[in-house]
């Protein structure tokens, strides 16, 4: 009996945690908390895979919401580094860019995160206007292309129009929801 209630307490105690944590006031992207330590790559990377007209930002935002810029993190799925990079992905991306040699150090999963990124983006292309590729790429980071697709598809049997993502968020999973919108309020959007 004692056990029980003892693991009810710890179980309160860190969904309280928990709920602290997703409830805190975000910082921007740009707030002096988030060390800088790996801007050189995200700017580098961006400008390489995206160019120069894409604010490299938006990627340090990912990985803020992906490890808060920690290098060794590790999630209980498989996920390592900066952008939470599963290896089965790394593989995927290291087959069309064999100069990225190492997931587990920082600048070779920041690189193959925004490669990676590049990839989700141009998948978009035919499906999505420029203007709305950046949310649609950053969900399916998430949650994988086909889960996403499938959440334009749904959002397209059941309205006519412009394909945006605030149209297509409600069909897509909560996690990925939250995400980006996590991502776009750090860079200072709403939405």
């Amino acid at each position: 009996m004692r056990r029980s209630r003892y693991v009810a307490a710890v179980g309160c105690v860190t969904l309280l945690v928990a709920l602290a944590y997703w409830l805190q006031p975000r910082l921007p992207v740009d707030d002096p908390k988030w060390r800088g330590d790996y801007d050189h790559q995200f700017r580098k990377h961006a400008k390489h895979y995206f160019g120069v007209t894409t604010d490299w930002r938006w990627f340090r935002a990912q990985g803020i919401i992906e490890s808060r810029l920690r290098p060794h993190a590790r999630s209980p799925r498989g996920a390592v580094g900066l952008m939470q990079m599963l290896p089965s992905t790394f593989e995927e991306v290291w087959r069309d860019h064999s100069l990225l040699p190492d997931i587990h150090e920082a600048r070779w999963n920041v690189a193959a995160g925004i490669a990676y990124g590049r990839y989700l983006y141009d998948r978009w292309r035919p499906r999505v206007p420029a203007l709305q590729r950046l949310p649609f790429t950053l969900a399916s980071y998430n949650a994988g292309h086909s889960r996403i697709s499938r959440a334009l598809q749904l959002a397209r049997m059941s309205a006519d129009g412009e394909t945006n993502w605030n149209r297509v968020a409600p069909h897509a999973p909560k996690e990925t929801r939250n995400y980006v919108a996590r991502v776009r309020a750090l860079m200072g959007e709403r939405g």
